[in-house]
């Protein structure tokens, strides 16, 4: 069986709970476009429609059985409590039988979950927390971790991400009828083939650095569910391997894009810098600009593709090709944003400097590059390990400023928002990276942190796994050796209070000012 009629016709009779060799009270039916997903008691079953659409290929019996084998597979290493097993489905269309053999049709037996545990309707509710947040990136960076590189040649190569591309844009080409859609598609076309072209021999290098591995490849946020306060991706691609061997960051691209297309820059900044700073893939930033353009054009295409399917309703499609639009109009944006920025911090330990650089990262899309993390990965240790031996001596300061700095201009050349947290405590730490910014013509800026000396005391010794090892007699070190900052500087720099927000009325001059600062460079 693999004909479409066929198929609704089975969908229609397994809405008879007298299917199913367990309880059901009632049976609901989600339908996408390339699947349903029968929500029949504690079990989810999803069939995949017999369908051809260029990218995925249903349309026999056994490729749709191979393919719900790989779906448990693949999804088993994010979500191994939620996929269960592949169970064929036997009798007749009007009559089927789920476990019966012989089998007409097969699906993805899975445990189901609320469909309010979904993120992107958690995040509607205003339940998807900063922690959330934190708690994915952190899942995602150890999944990438897990992973090993590419060593097939089909996939990952520059010609393989370009045919991706281009077919995208080519299938929303026969679905986009109305001119101002096909003039909107041309040139996001335009500018996602130009800035392709521009990273061409990028996509290479990482491929052979082993940053092309068998991803997820459709991490948007209706595919991960809160489960237990734990951000779980589940329901990744299993069609197509080329879809899936991907490098990781054009997997972090979509969860990020998707943020933005739902209006939560916040949220999408604070998941690339948490997903960052625990892989230290920041040369991973290069090619940023261009996954985020090639994920809002997946979503478009998806969007299209549902628009024209036969029996969607008018408002619904409608609906499709609104979406269609708006994600065409993200992936301009994300192609056209640069406006690279140098900002440092400045400050004793407990000043709140890391604080006040995410709360940056936030409110200004920025990459925020951590000193405390960056010297202990140049000693292989993790951000929260306990360092061994002397890791902030002279030579190992000097080592990570340089560090610091490298980071700094590769980001900033990638026309990204930079802000260094670190103490920069020396002058001469601090005109490095001041020359840094004048040799590449961007606006810099010095946030100067503050807090009376009680308040320095207690953040640090209420620290609980924070990456700084800084303690009391490190602090009263410092407060001797630190060098102020001279006349000259303070022109460039900023003096915020710690003691209150960042964003509270003690420091709105202070915004104002940096705000004239970044916007002057």
């Amino acid at each position: 069986m693999n004909d479409n009629d066929d198929q609704l016709c089975l969908i229609r009779g397994l809405r008879d709970k007298q299917c199913y060799p367990h309880t059901v009270k009632s049976v609901r039916v989600i339908e996408t476009h390339i699947s349903w997903i029968l929500l029949a008691g504690k079990f989810a079953y999803k069939i995949k429609k017999a369908v051809d659409l260029g990218f995925l290929n249903y349309t026999r019996l056994a490729a749709r059985k191979h393919y719900c084998a790989e779906e448990i597979r693949l999804n088993r290493r994010t979500a191994s409590a939620l996929y269960l097993e592949v169970v064929a489905i036997g009798g007749s269309t009007d009559a089927p039988q789920i476990g019966a053999q012989p089998a007409i049709e097969y699906a993805v037996k899975m445990r189901r979950f609320p469909a309010h545990a979904l993120l992107d309707r958690s995040l509607v509710r205003g339940e998807l927390l900063p922690r959330h947040i934190d708690r994915l990136s952190a899942a995602v960076a150890g999944f990438h971790a897990a992973l090993p590189g590419v060593a097939d040649a089909r996939y990952g190569t520059a010609a393989t991400i370009r045919a991706a591309t281009l077919q995208n844009f080519g299938q929303m080409r026969t679905l986009l009828r109305d001119d101002a859609g096909r003039v909107l598609l041309a040139s996001s076309q335009r500018a996602t083939e130009d800035e392709f072209a521009a990273r061409a021999t990028l996509f290479a290098s990482r491929r052979a650095r082993g940053f092309v591995r068998e991803c997820h490849g459709d991490l948007h946020l209706g595919n991960i569910a809160l489960i237990g306060d734990q951000p779980i991706p589940f329901d990744g691609i299993e069609f197509n391997p080329a879809l899936r061997w991907i490098d990781v960051m054009s997997e972090v691209a979509f969860t990020m894009m998707d943020l933005l297309h739902r209006g939560r820059p916040d949220y999408a900044w604070r998941f690339l810098n948490g997903y960052l700073e625990t892989t230290g893939d920041y040369a991973g930033i290069a090619v940023l600009r261009f996954y985020l353009a090639y994920r809002a054009a997946v979503r478009a295409k998806v969007s299209a593709i549902r628009s024209a399917q036969p029996g969607i309703a008018v408002r619904a499609g409608a609906d499709a090709l609104r979406a269609c639009r708006s994600y065409l109009a993200l992936a301009q944006h994300c192609l056209h944003e640069s406006h690279p920025v140098l900002i440092i911090t400045h400050g004793l330990p407990g000043s709140g400097k890391t604080t006040f650089a995410q709360y940056l990262v936030e409110q200004m899309g920025a990459i925020r590059l951590r000193s405390d993390v960056e010297r202990k990965r140049l000693h292989g240790l993790q951000a929260g390990e306990r360092s061994r031996g002397d890791i902030y001596g002279a030579a190992a300061t000097e080592r990570t400023y340089a560090r610091l700095h490298e980071l700094a201009r590769e980001i900033l050349q990638a026309g990204h928002v930079v802000i260094v947290d670190a103490a920069f405590l020396n002058r001469a730490e601090r005109e490095q990276f001041r020359r840094l910014a004048h040799n590449l013509s961007v606006p810099f800026a010095i946030a100067s942190l503050h807090a009376p000396d009680p308040a320095l005391r207690q953040r640090i010794e209420q620290r609980r796994h924070d990456a700084s090892e800084a303690d009391v007699a490190v602090l009263e070190k410092l407060q001797t050796l630190q060098q102020p900052l001279s006349s000259e500087e303070r022109a460039w720099s900023v003096r915020f209070t710690t003691a209150q927000a960042p964003d509270s009325r003690a420091n709105a001059q202070a915004w104002r000012k940096l705000e004239m600062l970044l916007s002057a460079g």
